[in-house]
């Protein structure tokens, strides 16, 4: 079934994507099938990457209704969620239930708070990458199956493979604009049997299927294809009924759900119904009647069992929708239930208005796992709901209940509706995602990147400007998608200034365009592009201006009371992020001066050793933090130090300075590695700084190559041999360094042969949300032994530092890198 976006976009399904479009599609829903079929999944996604690859478009969706996923039907490709981490990367992610997702992903579990297990595949042939193809599971303490995954894995091959033929073909297979989703119904198993039949009611010549046969009871050798042998095996009292509804149908045209009785084989009566017509295809005369019987046993037995309970019983469909409702919902909810049908509960019922009702809805449809809760209805008392899900929707059960201790009694009226349509809390949760990439923007820089790689695709706009105030007149400081130049001429507008992205501001309410027409009849002769929709939104932070911001969109665009709401409270959020940008700025300046001091401006240069050493700072936050490398000689000794301390602030940079002089101090007094960490430890725990750090060092004797290692909370360092070979080494170690005054740390030693490397490192460099740390350790370790060694001299060294940053390093880093490398000639 296919559904028009919901901002209402273009929505001509073939002209949106081209010819390709249906073969496409027909690829993503086998794959999808496939993918449930194969794993065990109750819900399959697909998303394709968007023609200039900024976004992430969900194309296909089956187990899951749309409803609930709409906030994730346009994913920024350079954002944090798992299906955009999985296409950057090409990694298969996993994750085993909510608290994994809170712990590596939290922006999704903003928006999905549900407890859930979930895998996302890479769709790409060699290094083109289609999309991402993922899945959801019921959590499950095991979480997702190697079995799963490569099955998984398989499918993603499959489509990938059809992707790439139609490609090869000259079809685009990136969606364009806002083209429809194919949403997929899960395969349910027949509700009743359905027979059909072609009756000339003028000769008495009957022709029908085998199922008919079989609902009729007749075998093959039975029916001799006459309405006579039918006759034979219906109930003698409904005979004359029968008789009736043809007539009917063949005076009125049709008859509609005839209800009568069959024989069975042991000769008690079930029911079944007749739908008939006369067909028009047909030129003589209404002497033909065309139609089905169903066998409708299953269903009235089960509605009538259900009937006779006293408790309420009803169905909802997999957007929420109430399919049925027994009689014994009525005196418990205090509505008929033909006001109920075809309405959510909380729409039908203002006492469950609480957006905490409709989500423990999504929580049962997506953990597929049963939930209660209690609700007051006034002033008759309280309720116990039950909700039992499938792949195919919920059913629900509801009884009298006691109120919960301490409860206040039910109001005597109920309570004013609060909320407005399913999709409010959908839009709630998309809401609270964007938030959460702002919160996370630290810099003036950030809160430009945030909106321009997650929010503006999110929305799926293709230009974005943002301005601040500056002496009363708005300064671009950030722009996205615009032609060189064009906006040269709107810069130090004031604010006062007859042009939209002034006059949001003056006026404080945003101003939204939703064609070229609009726009040039509210501002004639203003000078436009190539854009057809527009939202102009003010930037006001504790009632202070702050900017504008601008989005464009390239097609006429329909603004729905959604998407105004969420766009203006994104506007309160960006002012905001950058208010506070502004304090970060400044301390960001004043700290990373004093990080860059701490820091050694050189190495020492020893015989026979090169050494190298590389710092990145973090992608988040104040880009300062506490890692930290040093080299110390002593006498004929090289000591090697990596540490970092927790956090990213000033008073890690201080205590990160305090600990290099420290170790520096103890180090140059030539006391063995372990106790130079001891007595550092014990200084940590003096000063107090309420920060704990790791910490390793090796002190190397060139003249025989031995090291001695000793490790306090950090992670090993990663030996390279002359003949290519790297391994992880096995180095005893310490707690983190502010743990424990009476802490030991034991000395390994190691030898460092001639033309061998040692690199110690930073959990910056290997630690990616996608994957366990032991995997991105291992990563480094494989990089060192591809590609050869560092090679000769200073620059050989400097290549390969280089080198491992670019294949070792997430794609997304938020955290410091510190890199220290270490080679013998």
């Amino acid at each position: 079934m296919r559904h028009p976006h919901p901002t209402g976009g273009a929505g001509d399904p073939a002209g949106a994507a081209g010819d390709a479009a249906p073969e496409r599609d027909d690829l993503l829903a086998d794959a999808a099938r496939r993918a449930l079929g194969r794993t065990g999944a109750y819900g399959a996604m697909v998303y394709l990457r968007s023609p200039d690859r900024r976004s992430l478009l969900l194309c296909t969706i089956a187990g899951v209704p749309l409803s609930i996923m709409s906030p994730f039907r346009r994913i920024a490709a350079a954002g944090p969620l798992p299906v955009a981490v999985c296409f950057r990367t090409g990694r298969t992610i996993a994750l085993a239930d909510t608290e994994d997702t809170m712990r590596r992903f939290p922006q999704l579990a903003v928006g999905l708070p549900y407890d859930y297990a979930s895998a996302c595949v890479p769709v790409g042939a060699g290094a083109e990458p289609f999309g991402v193809l993922s899945v959801l599971w019921p959590a499950a303490e095991e979480g997702v199956s190697a079995r799963a995954r490569r099955r998984l894995a398989a499918v993603a091959a499959e489509l990938a493979d059809g992707l790439s033929k139609l490609a090869a073909a000259g079809q685009p297979v990136e969606p364009t604009g806002d083209a429809p989703v194919v949403e997929l119904a899960p395969a349910a198993p027949p509700a009743t049997r359905v027979g059909l039949f072609d009756w000339n009611v003028a000769t008495g010549a009957l022709a029908a299927d085998a199922r008919f046969c079989e609902i009729f009871g007749l075998g093959p050798d039975e029916f001799d294809g006459t309405v006579a042998a039918l006759s034979a095996r219906i109930a003698p009292g409904d005979l004359a009924g029968f008789r009736a509804a043809a007539r009917t149908a063949l005076a009125e045209g049709e008859v509609l759900a005839a209800r009568v009785r069959v024989l069975g084989r042991d000769g008690h009566p079930y029911p079944v119904e007749l739908w008939a017509r006369v067909p028009s295809a047909i030129s003589d005369g209404r002497t033909h009647l065309v139609g089905a019987v169903l066998d409708v046993r299953t269903l009235t037995a089960a509605a009538a069992a259900v009937e006779r309970l006293r408790e309420g019983v009803f169905s909802l469909d997999p957007d929420g929708r109430i399919g049925y409702a027994n009689r014994g919902i009525e005196p418990l909810l205090g509505v008929r239930r033909e006001d109920l049908v075809g309405r959510h509960p909380w729409d039908a019922l203002p006492w469950l208005a609480d957006p905490f009702y409709e989500n423990r809805y999504r929580a049962a449809l997506l953990s597929q796992r049963p939930t209660a809760f209690l609700a007051a209805r006034p002033p008759a008392g309280w309720l116990a709901f039950s909700l039992y899900p499938d792949a195919h929707g919920v059913t629900g059960r509801v009884v009298a209940a006691e109120a919960p201790p301490g409860a206040a009694e039910p109001a005597a009226a109920p309570p004013p509706a609060v909320h407005a349509s399913s999709a409010g809390l959908g839009g709630t949760h998309h809401l609270l995602q964007l938030a959460s990439a702002l919160t996370e923007a630290v810099t003036a820089r950030d809160v430009c990147r945030a909106v321009a790689e997650q929010i503006l695709p999110a929305f799926g706009g293709q230009e974005l400007a943002i301005y601040v105030v500056r002496d009363n007149r708005l300064h671009l400081v950030s722009q996205s998608g615009y032609p060189d130049g064009f906006l040269d001429g709107f810069e130090a507008t004031p604010v006062g200034a007859r042009v939209p992205g002034a006059e949001t501001l003056s006026a404080g309410t945003p101003i939204f365009f939703e064609s070229v027409r609009e726009l040039t009849a509210a501002y004639p002769g203003l000078a436009i592009d190539e854009m057809g929709a527009w939202a102009f939104l003010p930037l006001i932070a504790s009632g202070q201006p702050i900017g504008s911001c601008i989005l464009g969109f390239d097609r006429p665009r329909v603004f729905t009371a959604e998407d105004r709401g969420l766009l203006t409270a994104l506007g309160g959020f960006i002012a905001q992020a950058l208010e506070r940008a502004r304090l970060y700025d400044a301390e960001f300046a004043l700290a990373r001066g004093l990080q860059q001091g701490l820091l050694p401006h050189r190495l020492p240069g020893i015989p026979g050793v090169r050494i190298t050493a590389r710092y990145l700072p973090g992608t988040q936050g104040m880009e300062i933090g506490g890692d930290w490398y040093d080299a110390i000689t002593t006498g004929g000794d090289l000591t090697l130090v990596i540490g970092d301390v927790e956090g990213h602030s000033v008073a890690a940079a201080a205590a990160m300075g305090q600990l290099r002089s420290a170790v520096r101090a103890f180090a140059s007094g030539g006391e063995p590695a372990g106790q130079v960490l001891a007595r550092t430890n014990r200084l940590l725990l003096d000063l107090d700084p309420g920060l704990l750090a790791s910490c390793c060092l090796a002190r190397l004797t060139p003249a025989d190559g031995t090291l001695r290692i000793a490790r306090a909370g950090h992670l090993p360092p990663v030996l390279r041999h002359p003949d290519g070979r790297a391994e992880v080494l096995d180095v005893a170690g310490g707690p983190l360094l502010g743990v424990d005054e009476r802490a030991e740390y034991p000395v390994t030693e190691r030898r460092l042969p001639p033309g061998g490397l040692l690199a110690l490192y930073t959990d910056g460099l290997v630690e990616d949300p996608a994957e366990a740390i032991d995997q991105g350790v291992e990563r480094l370790r494989a990089a060192l032994a591809r590609g050869g060694g560092p090679g000769a001299g200073a620059a050989g060294l400097e290549a390969l530092a280089g080198r491992l940053l670019r294949e070792v390093g997430p794609v997304h880093r938020v955290d410091d890198v510190a890199l220290l490398l270490t080679a013998t000639d």
